[in-house]
């Protein structure tokens, strides 16, 4: 029997982590259209934060199938606007909105979306058969952008001639890694501690290197 709901969607704790993330992803594209970046690129590791523990969050709950299947596609769906229309819009910006910056950016996202795509599938897969968290990713994790577009947009401030060429390549690449069928080791409590750690780091360069006007 159909269970009656009074709004779609589920609302619960498990979800509130990845529905935060796509607002701040959201408010990171608005930071971007106004050329606000550095509040932009602070707005993309915010939502990779809460990428990187909703998933725990949500695995302390006994969920059924179809919250299970709910947080698989409302997670993509998010990662896709902060991890994939996010980055590729603040490098087109950055870059000075060229052509080639236009081409890049639509590879991008494009490949975001196979790579994201591609998951849900697999992962629904899993999990008919598997019990628990998988212990790889296939493709580099679109959540990766998080951490590298904030030190690349840092380099490439110390080097004008050719930081937009930098930024440019390196987005190119990561598109093309979202799809090769390498398998990437998933990150574990150590990992996170790291990429937490570094994560910091960045921030603080950002507001000391920019500075944050609010």
């Amino acid at each position: 029997m159909e269970e009656k709901k009074k709004l779609n969607g589920y609302y619960n704790y498990t979800v509130v982590l990845t529905y935060l993330g796509m607002l701040i992803g959201f408010i990171g594209i608005i930071y971007t259209m106004e050329e606000r970046y550095d509040q932009a690129l602070v707005a993309l590791m915010i939502a990779g934060i809460c990428d990187m523990f909703d998933g725990a969050v949500a695995a302390t709950k006994q969920r059924d199938e179809r919250e299970k299947k709910f947080g698989i596609q409302i997670d993509s769906l998010s990662d896709l606007i902060c991890f994939g229309v996010l980055p590729a819009l603040i490098a087109y910006s950055i870059t000075g909105k060229t052509y080639f910056g236009f081409l890049t950016g639509c590879l991008y996202v494009l490949c975001a979306l196979i790579r994201l795509a591609y998951f849900n599938v697999l992962e629904e897969e899993r999990q008919k058969v598997e019990i628990g968290s998988r212990s790889y990713y296939q493709g580099l994790p679109v959540t990766s952008v998080a951490l590298l577009l904030p030190a690349v947009y840092e380099i490439g401030n110390k080097m004008p001639n050719t930081g937009g060429i930098l930024l440019q390549i390196v987005m190119v690449i990561l598109a093309v890694a979202f799809v090769l069928p390498f398998r990437v080791k998933k990150p574990y409590l150590i990992g996170k501690i790291g990429i937490v750690f570094t994560g910091i780091i960045e921030f603080v360069i950002l507001l000391l290197g920019l500075g944050l006007e609010v």
